[in-house]
């Protein structure tokens, strides 16, 4: 039996829900994208697959997430957050965000996926410093693509390359996320050469950088 703290308070009833150990990690990826039980354990090493299955169950059973069956395998499931599941993204990258001060050196050896960069990038967004320019940024973070759009003083976020980006920002996974949180200058990175940009627009640079709350 789960635990609850009783209190008639809204904080106190998230937490009776997503509040136990690895639930805001499962629901992690799951904002990056549906996924099947084999991935999720996969992605979250140490979590064991019967731990896994008793936190999809409560988060079935609280209506957060929902599980189909796969075309082309009737035994797998596939899980994918629920429009009260998706309404979790703010809170969660506020979290992220939050959370990117305590990371120190001795966090550098700990796992680290290339998909978090997806929700990295998004915590880190400047809602003030967003370009009144619409132009598109792409991000190549080890083995993945993902692409920050501006349009009319908005931001979306779309995987996958695009055509003509204004700049192109390569670096791994780890380095990523040294530099959202600010453990590594993006100076530093980009003169050490561990992050690499494409563009023909210093202007674009600055404008992705203020926006993302690196310059």
């Amino acid at each position: 039996m789960r635990r609850e703290y009783g209190q008639f308070c809204g904080l106190a009833a998230g937490l009776d829900v997503v509040g136990e150990r690895w639930t805001l990690l499962i629901v992690r990826e799951l904002l990056i994208g549906p996924a099947r039980f084999k991935s999720l354990l996969e992605n979250l090493p140490g979590i064991g697959p019967n731990l896994l299955t008793d936190r999809l169950r409560m988060l079935v059973e609280q209506g957060l997430v929902e599980q189909t069956s796969v075309a082309d395998d009737g035994r797998a499931r596939l899980y994918r957050l629920t429009e009260t599941g998706q309404e979790l993204r703010e809170p969660v990258l506020a979290l992220a965000r939050w959370g990117l001060k305590f990371l120190d050196e001795s966090d550098t050896t700990g796992a680290t996926r290339a998909e978090w960069g997806f929700l990295a990038v998004q915590a880190l967004i400047v809602e003030d410093a967003i370009p009144q320019v619409d132009e598109v940024y792409e991000f190549k973070v080890s083995d993945q693509t993902f692409q920050i759009l501006v349009r009319g003083g908005r931001v979306s976020f779309e995987r996958g390359s695009v055509a003509e980006p204004a700049l192109t920002i390569e670096c791994d996974a780890s380095t990523f996320v040294q530099v959202g949180a600010r453990m590594v200058s993006p100076f530093q990175a980009i003169a050490t050469g561990d992050v690499r940009i494409k563009g023909d627009d210093p202007e674009a640079v600055l404008r992705c950088s203020l926006m993302l709350g690196l310059s």
